[in-house]
């Protein structure tokens, strides 16, 4: 079974590029290394704005227990997390299961 984590963050007016920026040089590679295939990483454009969507790809609920736990005990997750504090308004996690005909193209990546 594959699933598909779908985590929402909504960052307070104009904190949005500090965010991303912040996020990318510091979070980013950490994250990689302990999750793995990152779905994509998306910005709102319609709707509520101010949102930063990211989607890990894990092959089940135990990989992505097993991955979490990895990266909660890395010193540079733990870091950024502090300096993080504040950063959001509101947060929303959901875990997705693909339907047996959607295209995988995280798959598709080595």
């Amino acid at each position: 079974m594959m699933i598909i984590e779908h985590r929402t963050y909504t960052v307070p007016h104009g904190t949005l590029e500090d965010y991303l920026a912040r996020f990318e040089q510091q979070a980013l590679p950490v994250l990689v290394r302990h999750l793995g295939p990152l779905v994509g990483v998306f910005v709102s454009e319609i709707g509520t704005l101010n949102q930063v969507l990211h989607m890990w790809a894990y092959d089940s609920l135990a990989d992505r227990e097993r991955r979490r736990a990895s990266l909660d005990a890395d010193p540079a997750w733990i870091a950024f997390k502090l300096g993080n504090r504040g950063a959001f308004t509101a947060q929303e996690v959901k875990i997705l299961r693909p339907a047996s005909f959607s295209p995988r193209p995280w798959q598709q990546r080595a």
